[in-house]
């Protein structure tokens, strides 16, 4: 069931560290992004392993992601953000997994792909500026990546992310889900109102979809990066829930 908001501090009564949280970022970028989120729940007792997915095909992203949740000695709240989102949707039906967190994420229907989901934008949407691919890799324009991606990052970082792109293959991005965790798992889901690459309305489709528990903030679609404080609370929220 969707709700419109969650509240809570997000001190003592969303602190369950009987948890592990594992943190799977999405295209164009590393699992450096995750720093200030992972600072905070570190800070707050948790044990928190960032994925450092290849970013090669939807295949080689969850066998990474499954190596980080196979690691971990306490039951996993599973967090993606971006085309992560898919990446959980197909590793979270993992037994250790009790819950899924989407950070402004693609959440696929079984058959489903990133691909399929962007593929006919509503009149209005904003587009992502993804240049033609180059050797089966895709990348952002460089000139257009802070206004689309990371609108309201420090200028200095989000020009480094810019320049410092990882490359998002084709096979990631056409991958298919098989069975979709959050058929069999409670989620949650965090709307980045002013996001520019995944519309807002798709955002919210999908979280309608997922039956997840959702709020909504003004931010970019690294707001992950620019807000840690609001994505740790909300997987804060997701650790004391889960059962």
């Amino acid at each position: 069931m969707a709700v419109a908001s969650i509240s809570g501090s997000g001190s003592a009564e969303a602190r369950a560290t009987d948890k592990a949280i594992v943190l799977v970022h999405g295209g164009f970028v590393d699992g450096s992004g995750w720093e200030g989120v992972y600072k905070i729940l570190k800070k707050d007792g948790y044990d928190v392993t960032i994925v450092q997915n290849p970013t090669t095909s939807l295949a080689a992203d969850v066998a990474a992601t499954k190596v980080a949740i196979h690691g971990q000695t306490k039951p996993v709240i599973l967090v993606g953000h971006s085309y992560g989102g898919a990446v959980v949707t197909e590793s979270g039906t993992d037994p250790k997994v009790v819950g899924l967190v989407y950070i402004t994420a693609f959440a696929p229907e079984q058959g489903e792909s990133v691909a399929r989901l962007t593929s006919n934008p509503a009149p209005g949407a904003p587009i992502p500026p993804i240049v033609p691919p180059q050797d089966g890799f895709l990348f952002l324009d460089k000139a257009k990546f802070v206004a689309s991606f990371a609108a309201d990052v420090k200028p200095d970082l989000a020009a480094f992310m810019a320049d410092s792109q990882v490359p998002w293959g084709l096979d990631a991005l056409n991958g298919t889900i098989t069975v979709p965790a959050w058929k069999s798992k409670p989620s949650w889901y965090l709307v980045a109102t002013e996001d520019k690459m995944i519309p807002v309305d798709v955002q919210r489709m999908m979280a309608k979809r997922a039956g997840a528990r959702t709020v909504e903030h003004a931010g970019s679609h690294a707001i992950y990066v620019s807000q840690p404080a609001a994505v740790a609370k909300l997987i804060e929220t997701a650790a004391s829930e889960a059962k």
